[in-house]
C-alpha cells in the first residue's frame, strides 16, 4: 500500500482525497485541513492535522498538495527531500524560478513528481488533440474559461488572486493543449488584462487574455475572467484551425460558468475538412470525479512502475513560462520574448 497524506481540502483536494479513499493500492494517512471544513464521502475518519509539518512528520509515500500556488513549491521541495513522491496541483508554483526549483529537486532527489494537468486524463480531451495533429499545422488555437463567480464561488476566486491570477491559474491547462497540438517552441507572448474589482488587491486583474507565437507559424490566444460582472455569453470556447480544417468542442449541459464540474466537459468534436465535416459523438464521458480518479491512478501507476516523468516536468515549466509571461506582459506593457 502506498501511504497518502493530502495537504488542502478544497474542491480539487476533497475530490483527490475521494480517489485515494477508494483506492486499493493506497491508504490516506492523514489530511492536512487548516480550515476545519467538513469533508464528505467518508473522508472524516482520517488523521486530521493543521499544519504541514504535523502531516509529514507522519511518513508519508505520497503527498498531495491541492493548496494555494504561493505554497506549492515549499510543500513539494519539503516533501520529496524527506523521500516522498509529490503530486502538486497547478500551476505549479506562481514564478518561473520557483517552478524550476520543484522541478530540480525532483532530479536531485529521483523522486516522481506529477503536476495536476487534468485535461491530459480526460479521453474526449486527447481526441481532441488526435484530431487536430491529423489536420497538420500551422495552427490558429482560440480558447477560454470565462467564470461569472459570485458569492461562494467569488470569495474562492478573491483568495486565489491574493498570489495567482486567472490566466495563470487556469491557462496552464488551455496553454499545454495548445503545445501538445503545435509540437513546436513557443518564440513569444503578449497579454492584455484590466482589474474589474476594488474587490481585489492592486496590481492583480481578474480579466485577462494572452496571446502566443510559435516557432512553425502557429499562433493562440487564451481569454480567462473571474468575477459577478463576467458575460455568461462565450463563456466556454474550444477551436483549432489549420489550413487544411478545424477541431472544435461543441457546447454541453455545462450549468452556470462559474461550477466546476462543467469546466470538462465535452458535448461532442465537431471535425470540419474542406471535404465535409464529421461529428464525433462522446457518450461515456468522465465526470469531474472520475477524471480526478483517473489522475491520481495514474500517479500512483508512475510510483509502481517507476515511469520516467522527465517530459512530463518539462511541459509542466513550458506552459506555466508562457502563462507567466503573459502575465509580465500585462504588467510591462509590452510582448515578452521567450528565446
Amino acid at each position: 500500500m502506498i501511504r497518502v497524506l493530502i495537504v488542502g481540502v478544497g474542491n480539487m483536494g476533497q475530490s483527490h482525497a475521494l480517489a485515494h479513499h477508494k483506492s486499493e493500492t493506497s491508504e490516506i494517512i492523514g489530511i492536512v485541513n487548516r480550515t476545519g471544513r467538513l469533508l464528505a464521502g467518508g473522508l472524516d475518519k482520517y488523521p486530521r492535522f493543521e499544519t504541514f509539518e504535523e502531516g509529514l512528520a507522519q511518513n508519508p509515500d505520497l503527498v498531495v498538495i491541492a493548496t494555494h500556488s504561493d505554497s506549492h513549491a515549499e510543500f513539494a521541495i519539503r516533501s520529496m527531500e524527506l523521500g516522498a513522491d509529490v503530486f502538486v496541483e497547478k500551476p505549479l508554483a506562481p514564478t518561473i524560478q520557483e517552478a524550476e526549483s520543484v522541478v530540480a529537486a525532483a532530479r536531485a532527489t529521483r523522486r516522481k513528481l506529477v503536476v495536476g494537468y487534468i485535461l491530459r486524463h480526460h479521453p474526449s480531451w486527447m481526441r481532441l488533440i488526435e484530431e487536430a495533429r491529423a489536420l497538420g499545422g500551422p495552427y490558429v488555437f482560440r480558447m477560454n474559461l470565462n467564470q461569472q463567480s459570485t458569492g461562494a464561488e467569488w470569495e474562492v476566486h478573491k483568495q486565489l488572486m491574493q498570489s495567482t491570477s486567472p490566466l495563470v491559474d487556469c491557462g496552464v491547462h488551455y496553454v499545454d493543449v495548445m503545445c501538445q497540438i503545435a509540437q513546436s517552441k513557443p518564440i513569444s507572448v503578449n497579454g492584455i488584462g484590466l482589474r474589474l474589482s476594488d474587490e481585489i488587491p492592486d496590481g492583480m486583474y481578474n480579466y485577462g487574455q494572452l496571446q502566443v507565437t510559435f516557432e512553425d507559424g502557429s499562433v493562440g490566444w487564451y481569454e480567462a475572467g473571474w468575477g459577478p460582472m463576467m458575460s455568461e455569453t462565450a463563456v466556454f470556447v474550444k477551436d483549432v484551425i489549420s489550413p487544411h480544417g478545424s477541431v472544435s468542442i461543441t457546447d454541453a449541459d455545462r450549468g452556470a460558468s462559474a461550477e466546476i464540474e462543467g469546466h470538462t466537459k465535452v458535448g461532442g468534436i465537431l471535425v470540419h475538412r474542406l471535404d465535409g465535416d464529421h461529428f464525433i459523438t462522446l457518450p461515456d464521458e468522465p465526470d469531474h470525479q472520475a477524471l480526478c480518479d483517473a489522475e491520481q491512478a495514474y500517479v500512483l501507476r508512475v510510483i509502481r512502475e517507476g515511469i520516467d516523468l522527465d517530459a512530463h516536468m518539462s511541459d509542466a515549466l513550458e506552459s506555466l513560462r508562457i502563462c507567466i509571461a503573459a502575465d509580465e506582459s500585462i504588467r510591462k506593457g509590452v510582448p515578452v520574448s521567450l528565446i
